[in-house]
């Protein structure tokens, strides 16, 4: 198990500890250059210190990125928790869901970068708990659809709500030169991608 995560470069209301800004200038630097092509030395010139005095807070370049890595887990699944917990109907939580997503594929595409490419560079203790938070994330997901539309397969829900993932995902490879316009564009796909999920 990777150490309590810190929530790197995901709020942008509250100022972020030093830790977040470590993080967050690994989060650009693994997006741009790839895990591998990154050292220790790299981070610290971004952040504005030696590699060296990286060390005083991380152990390495890997506990950086499961850091970073489950961070992002973390945050999506309480996120969504929260947005469920706090709508009546199902129609307004997957609409909730829906609109969150997009907003933080939109501000973070590095992170989703990152996540897809070099996940696989992470320790086995941190993957796994990665795709264990992403499979929970997931179900909320699933569990809205399926209470939404109770004739609605669970196995067929979890295949939409992947596919509208990905299609949210896609971030890292959009030009976003107006954000309002992406923004209001991705949710009206990925709303209607779900709802062609009963054929």
């Amino acid at each position: 198990m990777s150490e309590p995560s810190s929530r790197p470069v995901l709020s942008r209301q509250r100022t972020v500890s030093r830790r977040e800004q470590l993080l967050n200038a690994a989060a650009h630097l693994f997006a741009e250059r790839g895990f591998a092509g990154v050292t220790m030395d790299d981070i610290g010139g971004a952040a504005g210190i030696s590699g060296p005095a990286l060390y005083h807070h991380f152990s390495g370049k890997e506990a950086m990125l499961g850091e970073m890595l489950v961070s992002i887990s973390e945050h999506l699944l309480e996120q969504g928790s929260a947005i469920v917990a706090g709508t009546s109907t199902a129609d307004q939580a997957l609409d909730a869901l829906t609109r969150a997503h997009v907003a933080f594929a939109i501000d973070h595409p590095e992170l989703i970068t990152v996540h897809f490419r070099d996940l696989v560079q992470a320790s086995e203790a941190d993957r796994h708990q990665v795709r264990r938070l992403q499979a929970r994330y997931v179900h909320v997901w699933v569990d809205v659809m399926t209470r939404r539309d109770p004739q609605l397969d669970e196995p067929i829900a979890r295949v939409a709500v992947g596919a509208v993932l990905g299609l949210i995902n896609s971030t890292p490879y959009l030009a976003v030169v107006d954000r309002e316009a992406t923004e209001t564009m991705l949710h009206a796909m990925a709303m209607a991608a779900l709802r062609a999920s009963r054929y």
